[in-house]
């Protein structure tokens, strides 16, 4: 993390962009829109006097002609007779768009636009999605939710547990930050510092510096009565990072990572996080 995230005056990213959509995904998604439509346009070839770049009869009119008719709800007698001026158009509109009418216009071009262009478009879109923690990706054709409205709030709620718990706080700050820095995200730190984060609950909850999460469901499971199921998911869930003696998985120095691992590993942990917290203050 940087100094400003550390102290607060700059935010950690998101976990995930959900109703909403900054600069960087709308800049990157009208990148991808250019690359594989608005740069491919071809002139009619009978323009032989003064500009020839018209709409009609181009490649693009199709596209543009649905868009019109279909999207917009427009009368297709004011589509633009020129592309320059009909692109600006579209890209005034794509810039000044609400976060679910940027989508709902990239959804539309790629059922829309020519067929031999669609699956590169999707993927391309995908990329930048995944790469700009976006919640949404290209699925089956359409665009839906991958990373859900409960999962945020419990990443949410758990970074803002009470100073109490700081230390647990400051490993998610920290596995946050690691997962979604665009540039250089490092999936296999993030891992670890959320399974910190259940270390350092652990350790502060039992008051023994070398407390691990055993503590914790034990307390929870004479407390609490907690089920028998759910203490085996949660001690399958540190398993994944931590053999029996504590000591870091071998699975933690191979290379084959995910953003997808570390997500979850996040939001189970914070949702671990948010259970013994809830559990141990209503106990008290």
């Amino acid at each position: 993390m940087k100094f400003s995230q550390r102290v607060g005056i700059v935010p950690i990213e998101k976990l995930a962009q959900r109703e909403s959509i900054d600069e960087e995904l709308r800049s990157s998604l009208w990148s991808v829109l250019c690359v594989f439509y608005w740069d491919t346009y071809l002139a009619p070839r009978d323009g032989v006097y003064g500009r020839s770049d018209y709409v009609r009869e181009s490649n693009m009119h199709p596209l543009v002609a649905s868009l019109w008719l279909n999207y917009f709800k427009s009368p297709i007698d004011t589509i633009d007779e020129y592309w320059d001026e009909c692109r600006s158009r579209l890209r005034k509109y794509f810039f000044r768009a609400s976060w679910h009418e940027v989508y709902d216009f990239v959804e539309f071009v790629a059922n829309n636009g020519p067929e031999r262009q669609r699956d590169g478009f999707i993927g391309a879109v995908n990329v930048y999605l995944e790469k700009e923690n976006s919640a949404y990706r290209f699925v089956g054709g359409n665009i839906a939710e991958v990373t859900s409205a409960e999962e945020i709030a419990s990443v949410e709620d758990a970074l803002s547990l009470a100073d109490e718990y700081r230390g647990a706080r400051t490993h998610l700050r920290a596995a946050l930050a690691l997962l979604s820095d665009r540039v250089n995200p490092d999936f296999r730190n993030s891992i670890k510092e959320s399974i910190s984060a259940v270390e350092s609950l652990a350790r502060k909850m039992s008051g023994d510096e070398n407390s691990t999460l055993g503590a914790i469901l034990k307390e929870l499971e004479r407390s609490k009565k907690l089920h028998p199921a759910l203490r085996s998911a949660f001690s399958s869930l540190y398993g994944y990072t931590s053999d029996a003696d504590g000591i870091r998985h071998s699975l933690l120095d191979e290379g084959n990572l995910t953003k997808a691992d570390a997500r979850f590993m996040l939001v189970c942990c914070s949702a671990f996080l948010n259970y013994a917290v809830e559990s141990v203050n209503a106990k008290t």
